[in-house]
């Protein structure tokens, strides 16, 4: 096992009802700012919640935060924070919100360009706090100090990790989740899934619970994922994948083992160029990585192959030749499709994500910092069709 350090300060609220619970997290003095996306919370009765737990607190409210949140949007709030002293934030919505919220966090009390958090890793010396009211579990932002925010005008899509961004409490109530569409729950699921791929399938170190742990989320996203499209308002179903997608990414399984990563950073690249879901950029590039690294990778693929899919018969390219077949069926299985062409996206569009990922500097990708630009087309090539 690697060295690592460990600390998660997020305070998890989970189960129904505890959305009232935030009263006691935020002083009554602060002024908040509440950040969303669309507008669902106040379809779905969210937003009535989040107001009757504010009950008595100055309340600003901030809407729109994209899929994807982009630095032009998030701007517009940090301005709002500054002109009207705002002391706490709290994200009510999915990772976009979260994410964004955390940058909104960083760059209002940031001296100089903001942009420079995300494009130039300038130091944070502060950020504002903030909490966070989970309505679509997908990314694990809500406990964790990332984020991934997009500026349109120059169609970058840029990450920044810092301990002072992690949310003070997060709010993971199961019920919120009964009305979201179809392509939410699925894209939900396989973001948590690909996360866990990140950090299981590099190479052994010695990490059996790390290994076993990872492994218990795969199998319990494989069980519950289809649970969910099956039965939107199956609570126990709901919780389970709202547990998983957290502990996905919230660095207890990423402890002492390596990280692969290129996937996102991939996958990041094609949103931005092409706008598709994070999560259906996952569902294509991971089964390519999977393929053109399966030689530095083929320990754990064994080890995934048989501990996942049961599959201890045949020679060993054969097992993983099925495993990767069967995570591309989970995939689909969730409805979302595993290759570019699904989305009217053809070989032609290779060269410049390519492109992207110099101008980026993300040519050294992977636990082994092997995954060249060469790698890189191999990997983008066989994303494209079956």
């Amino acid at each position: 096992m690697l060295n690592f350090t460990f600390q998660n300060p997020t305070r998890i609220l989970f189960g129904q009802g505890q959305i009232a619970a935030i009263a006691r997290e935020i002083p009554r003095e602060q002024r908040v700012l509440i950040t969303y996306g669309g507008g669902s919370i106040k379809q779905n009765g969210v937003y009535d919640q989040v107001m009757a737990a504010l009950a008595g607190r100055t309340v600003v409210e901030f809407a729109g935060i994209e899929p994807n949140p982009t630095y032009e949007t998030l701007m517009n709030a940090v301005r709002i924070v500054r002109d009207q002293n705002i002391d706490f934030l709290l994200a009510v919505g999915g990772g976009s919100v979260i994410d964004g919220t955390k940058f909104i966090a960083a760059a209002a009390p940031f001296q100089g360009e903001p942009w420079d958090i995300l494009a130039k890793y300038a130091p944070i010396q502060s950020a504002l706090p903030l909490g966070a009211v989970l309505t679509l579990p997908a990314t694990g932002s809500e406990m964790n100090g990332g984020s991934v925010v997009t500026r349109r005008a120059t169609q970058d899509k840029l990450a920044f990790i810092h301990p002072l961004v992690y949310p003070r409490f997060a709010v993971l109530d199961p019920t919120v989740t009964f009305t979201l569409p179809p392509r939410q729950i699925g894209n939900g699921v396989v973001d948590a899934y690909t996360h866990i791929m990140e950090q299981y399938l590099t190479y052994p170190v010695n990490a059996p619970v790390q290994d076993r742990f990872a492994e218990g989320l795969l199998l319990t996203l494989i069980e519950e994922g289809p649970k969910a499209l099956a039965a939107p308002e199956d609570y126990d179903v709901r919780a389970n994948i709202m547990w998983c997608a957290t502990l996905a990414l919230n660095g207890l399984i990423g402890a002492g083992v390596p990280g692969d990563w290129a996937t996102h950073m991939i996958g990041h690249e094609i949103t931005a160029l092409h706008g598709l879901d994070h999560a259906q950029t996952l569902a294509i590039i991971l089964p390519s990585v999977m393929t053109v690294k399966r030689e530095p990778k083929r320990a754990k693929l064994l080890q995934y192959a048989e501990r996942i899919w049961g599959l201890t018969t045949g020679s060993e390219n054969e097992r993983i030749n099925t495993a990767i077949a069967k995570t591309r069926e989970f995939f689909e299985q969730m409805g979302v499709h595993t290759y570019l062409r699904d989305y009217g996206i053809g070989a032609d569009a290779v060269p410049a994500l390519l492109a992207q990922l110099e101008r980026h500097k993300m040519t050294a990708l992977g636990e082994h910092q092997d995954i060249d630009l060469a790698t890189s087309r191999r990997i983008l090539e066989l994303s494209v069709a079956a």
